[in-house]
């Protein structure tokens, strides 16, 4: 999506959208469900828990970074993975509120 587009919807919209790209792609899906499993902040390499190569995840873990659903902060040479709580609230919000504007009473199918 390029700027000038994003910038003909509603702000709402685009941040979910935003929330939602985020979601779109299962190893991003396996590292949040592992953080949440684990329930607390990892040291060291989530690519020892994936079946993926270590570059692979990492560029996983970007996107949940930019996206802000997750936190990296470097220790030394390693860094600490968490999931950011409070986007995950908002992640739950935004789904919550994107689904209630959909009656499935009324689909065409």
């Amino acid at each position: 999506m390029t700027i000038q587009k994003e910038t003909s919807f509603d702000e709402a919209l685009i941040q979910q959208a935003r929330l939602f790209k985020a979601l779109a792609h299962p190893a991003r899906l396996a590292i949040l469900k592992y953080l949440a499993e684990i329930q607390t902040c990892i040291t060291g390499d989530i690519a020892e828990e994936l079946p993926l190569s270590r570059t692979t995840v990492n560029q996983h873990l970007k996107e949940l970074k930019d996206a802000g659903l997750i936190l990296g902060t470097v220790d030394g040479v390693k860094t600490n993975y968490c999931l950011n709580a409070k986007a995950i609230e908002l992640l739950r919000k935004k789904t919550d509120e994107f689904l209630s504007k959909i009656d499935v009473k009324k689909t065409f199918c």
